[in-house]
């Protein structure tokens, strides 16, 4: 029996219950860990130190853990995580709720200047999205653009399409859904209820009702029974009467319930005093039965394929179906457009009649009133408006059946060069729309190929050698690392890795700064005889530093490379101001470290970050940006980003992009997904490539892949 990995809707509705005695205690800080992992360490007067964790990953839960269950802190913060931080340190958590029926939570947490709402998302793939006190998206770990809903930052939130709450219906809404079903009983309760598999059998065991017993065989007797024990669960959860258990098969646990079950009885089973007591040692005992299972080579580390499958398939179809209604509305604001200049002099008419009346003073409603007489007396341009609009200083003409809002303060060309622009704002967002699809197109695809990869069993592992390499971590210079099962992580933290770095192809150390503090740091701290001080003619760019030698060397003059040079050159270009303007290239000066200075001339100021640089300069002038991110497997597992050419003699595989219209983290997850096709190992990818490391090495400003 597989063990349960996303709580249900029920399992939310008790967990709401007990966590609202945490009302009133104050958030210390918020982080955020790979695989979707979020943590917000509070503290309470009574109860001390609180961990709440919410995981919407692959797997999908809440609750609150004791301190010994937390994993450590990350070393460096991902941007989400510092976002939450700004937001909540200091604020009260206000409670939690549960949206309706469906595996959505809503944290909300109150401070002085603001109010803000965590909402997780804990069905599909998954999402966390902070809310600011008018419901608008301040940031959310995955953009969201389907046809049924929009989440994305500076959007307003839109929760999924409601769904049918059985636990307050009453008799007569239940029934009538029931009576609506085309199938048995079980499945009606598991799908059109939305209380899945396990709870629909339950409810059919406690009420007597026979599960496979066919909908239209099924009367008010059977309604009643059902409404009666959804009522009696309902009233159990909202009490907080609960007998919470640990469910296990074998030596592992399968499974966690606010509520004994009939439908486990057959298994062993714990008591708990609370459901989030039973939770904590469950996914405690699932972590370690993993661990075990991974260690055998087995385990159950991702859920089944199957579903995996289908769901992507639904993904697939969601943004088809989004690509198509983009398209549509694109062509219909074009067919408007077409509209004014077939029909010219009708619109002209129209403009002139209602500006020369806005400019003699007359008010919208006299308007109004007059070009109703006019449509009276057949005149064709009174008859072609059906409405006007004082609030948007608009008309609405009907012309070739459609209906077409007009300004009339400008003529009939800026009309409809606006509704062209609008058919173009659409149109981008129906490409943004096809890259996606084509991006959920390739998962979908990578996913089956798995699937049949792990249905030949052994056959492909003794085919590829089977053997990972020798306990001394020697690797052959031919390992095919795509195509390995499984590749050990390598890593240690170097002091660098606080800035912007790569290695140039001589394998020179570059740093550069990623915001006025770093440049500080830079020259008053890491500017050292020898270096190169690199930066571009334009403002807004890092402080760049072409390193001769470590910090633990004495310092000394090298004779750098030109290649080296160059591309400490190209570094700082790419990742300054050059490159959010959407330039290809940009200008850049070298010079040696005595020649920079934190003081300024005699007279003049410099501002946190500013430095003052004296004597000749060497430039490299029309230097093109580009960058490329990379994974390396040998000697170390980790991502790498900057130059293209230093970057591929490095990493096992590489993309490159240039300046384009995806945001640094939507481009940094689009990568994310490539690197996970291209590598069999794809637990390897989230363990060393996250999206939010790969967005370290991503330039600020829109960025778009080089296609080769």
């Amino acid at each position: 029996m597989d063990p349960k990995r996303e709580l249900t809707s029920v399992d939310l509705a008790a967990l709401v219950a007990e966590l609202g005695r945490y009302e009133g205690a104050k958030l210390d800080k918020a982080y955020l860990y790979p695989k979707d992992l979020l943590r917000l360490k509070l503290r309470d007067y009574d109860r001390g130190r609180i961990e709440l964790l919410v995981e919407v990953g692959e797997r999908k839960r809440a609750g609150v853990v004791a301190p010994e269950h937390v994993p450590d802190a990350p070393e460096r913060p991902p941007n989400f995580a510092m976002m939450l931080r700004n937001r909540l340190s200091g604020a009260d958590f206000a409670g939690v709720s549960q949206f309706e029926f469906d595996r959505v939570l809503s944290f909300e947490f109150d401070r002085e200047d603001e109010s803000t709402t965590v909402v997780a998302e804990l069905f599909g793939d998954g999402n966390l999205v902070v809310l600011d006190a008018d419901g608008t998206v301040v940031d959310c770990l995955h953009t969201v653009r389907l046809k049924s809903r929009t989440v994305a930052p500076g959007a307003r939130y839109e929760f999924p399409s409601q769904r049918f709450d059985p636990l307050t219906a009453d008799y007569e809404s239940f029934a009538a859904r029931m009576a609506d079903s085309d199938t048995d009983v079980v499945r009606t309760l598991a799908t059109q209820l939305n209380f899945g598999g396990l709870y629909a059998e339950e409810l059919c065991t406690r009420a007597g009702v026979a599960k496979t017993l066919d909908i239209a065989d099924a009367g008010e007797a059977e309604f009643a029974a059902l409404h009666g024990a959804v009522g009696r669960l309902a009233d159990r959860l909202a009490r907080g009467t609960l007998d919470p258990r640990i469910y296990v098969d074998g030596d592992g646990p399968v499974d966690a319930t606010p509520i004994a079950l009939e439908e486990r009885a057959a298994l062993d089973s714990e008591s708990f005093e609370t459901f989030t007591e039973a939770l904590e040692e469950y996914f405690v005992r699932l972590d370690a039965a993993d661990t075990d299972d991974g260690a055998n080579g087995g385990g159950h580390d991702e859920p089944a394929f199957g579903e995996r499958i289908e769901r992507q398939r639904r993904i697939v179809d969601q943004q088809a179906e989004a690509i198509e209604a983009f398209g549509e509305q694109a062509n219909a604001e074009r067919a408007k457009a077409e509209s004014l200049y077939a029909r010219y002099d009708l619109v002209t008419e129209v403009l002139s009649t209602v500006r020369e009346a806005r400019e003699a003073g007359t008010g919208w409603a006299e308007i109004e009133d007059r070009l109703a007489e006019g449509a009276e007396r057949g005149i064709p341009a009174a008859e072609a408006i059906v409405d006007v609009e004082p609030s948007e200083g608009v008309v609405l003409i009907e012309i070739d059946g459609r209906e077409v809002a007009l300004d009339p303060r400008v003529g009939v060309e800026q009309n409809a060069d606006r509704l062209y622009q609008e058919a173009k704002r659409i149109g981008g967002k129906q490409e943004g729309a096809a890259a996606a699809l084509e991006e959920s197109r390739a998962e979908l695809e990578a996913l089956e190929r798995r699937r049949e990869e792990r249905a030949a069993g052994g056959d492909e592992a003794s085919e590829t050698g089977g053997d990972d390499g020798d306990e001394d971590g020697e690797e052959s210079a031919e390992v095919d690392w795509l195509s390995r099962a499984s590749i050990p992580v390598k890593r240690n933290e170097m002091w660098y890795e606080r800035f912007r770095w790569f290695h140039t192809s001589e394998d020179f150390l570059v740093i550069g700064g990623r915001d006025a503090d770093d440049n500080e740091t830079l020259v008053e701290k890491y500017l050292e005889r020898g270096d190169r001080f690199v930066h571009t003619q334009a403002r807004g760019g890092p402080v760049t530093v072409l390193k001769a030698t470590g910090p633990s060397e004495p310092a000394r003059e090298v004779e750098f490379p030109a290649s080296s040079l160059h591309e400490a050159a190209r570094f700082a270009v790419s990742y300054s101001s050059v490159w959010k303007e959407g330039a290809f290239a940009g200008d850049a000066y070298m010079v040696e470290s005595e020649q920079v200075s934190k003081t300024p001339e005699s007279g003049e100021y410099l501002e946190k970050g500013g430095f003052a640089v004296r004597g000749e300069r060497t430039y490299f002038e029309d230097t093109p940006v580009g960058v490329a991110v990379g994974i390396t497997c040998e000697p170390e597992t980790r991502v790498i980003g900057g130059p293209p050419e230093p970057i591929r003699e490095r990493a096992e595989t590489t993309i490159t992009v240039e300046p384009g219209r995806y945001a640094q983290n939507d481009m940094a997850k689009l990568l994310y997904r490539e690197f996970r096709e291209r590598f069999r190992d794809t637990s390897f990818v989230r363990k060393v490539a996250s999206p939010d490391l790969i967005a370290e090495f991503l330039p600020p400003g829109g960025s778009r892949r080089v296609e080769k």
